[in-house]
């Protein structure tokens, strides 16, 4: 059964942790004070700033800032600063039967999806794929704030997840429907985790795939690793958001991508959301339940991703 998490309130703490690549320390503060200026607490983990080639902190100190942070009863949401890469390096020193009993909101997405689904899976703890440290600061749109708040603090239910008005609204490319618990996100960082113990369950879930800065041959390469892997053939439903910044390769788009290795997957598909590293970023909690209509074009949260 999956646990949710406290909701988020006005003054709460802040937990944040660097949990992959490390992030320069002028960028850190700026949106530490951002985050102050909304009426947050913060709690700075010991290894935030710390520099190791492209890690952040041996894979141990990382691990041991989450940990902490879970282990304060002060801190409500833990908030990585960003992903990058290392984020799988922490999974086998977390104690995932602590943070069943004591759990509480984490978000992010990038290489902290393997972190999201590892916490789902081994702990039952629904998280949010959604926004970063990184993304608190003033030129972030509206919208990702109001998404993340929502998904954080509000025991609304159903709610749909639906793109802002500039952004076109999402296409159902094969017909039908589906429900379940929706996983996954960035396609890079879910490949990478398989083969291992915290690889992506998609057993009767709702898939989410996105991408960035791949050309489309290989975003092809990751999809065919996926499908071998059993990956679509196991879940019920795919809703596939944006590949952002991903080049045509050899004549080919990422929307010919889908139509040629998706679509004849045959299971109910929505393409199109906007999240995670595009501008617009909705805020899916992975682990929550959702319906999938296609032939509506639209996804629905079926229940609160936190507590009251």
């Amino acid at each position: 059964m999956a646990i949710r998490p406290p909701a988020l309130r006005q003054g709460d703490t802040i937990g944040i942790v660097t949990l992959g690549s490390p992030l320069d320390a002028n960028v850190i503060d700026e949106r530490i004070a951002y985050l102050k200026g909304m009426g947050f607490r913060v709690k700075i983990g010991r290894h935030v700033y710390d520099e190791n080639g492209y890690l952040s902190g041996t894979d141990r100190e990382r691990a041991e800032d989450l940990m902490g942070m879970f282990a304060d009863p002060a801190v409500k949401l833990v908030l990585p600063s960003r992903g990058g890469v290392g984020v799988e390096g922490i999974l086998p020193y977390l104690d995932y039967a602590f943070i069943r009993r004591f759990p509480k909101l984490i978000s992010g997405y990038s290489d902290i999806t393997v972190l999201l689904n590892a916490l789902y899976r081994r702990s039952g703890l629904i998280t949010l794929h959604s926004l970063l440290l990184i993304d608190f600061k003033a030129e972030t749109p509206n919208y990702n704030f109001e998404q993340f708040f929502s998904a954080a603090s509000s025991l609304a239910a159903p709610r749909p997840i639906a793109n802002p008005p500039e952004v076109p609204a999402m296409v159902g490319k094969v017909p039908g429907s589906a429900c379940g618990p929706i996983v996954g996100g960035n396609l890079t960082s879910l490949v990478g985790s398989l083969g291992t113990p915290y690889e992506v369950n998609t057993d009767g879930k709702i898939l989410l795939l996105e991408e960035t800065h791949e050309p489309v041959n290989t975003v092809y390469r990751y999809v065919e690793q996926l499908k071998l892997a059993g990956k679509f053939q196991s879940c019920k439903g795919i809703v596939m958001g944006e590949c952002t910044n991903c080049v045509d390769a050899y004549g080919k788009t990422y929307e010919n991508l889908i139509d040629e290795t998706i679509v004849p997957l045959g299971k109910p598909l929505l393409t199109g959301l906007a999240s995670a590293h595009g501008k617009y970023k909705a805020a899916v909690p992975i682990g929550a339940c959702v319906h999938l209509d296609a032939d509506r074009g639209r996804l629905t949260l079926m229940e609160p991703a936190v507590q009251g």
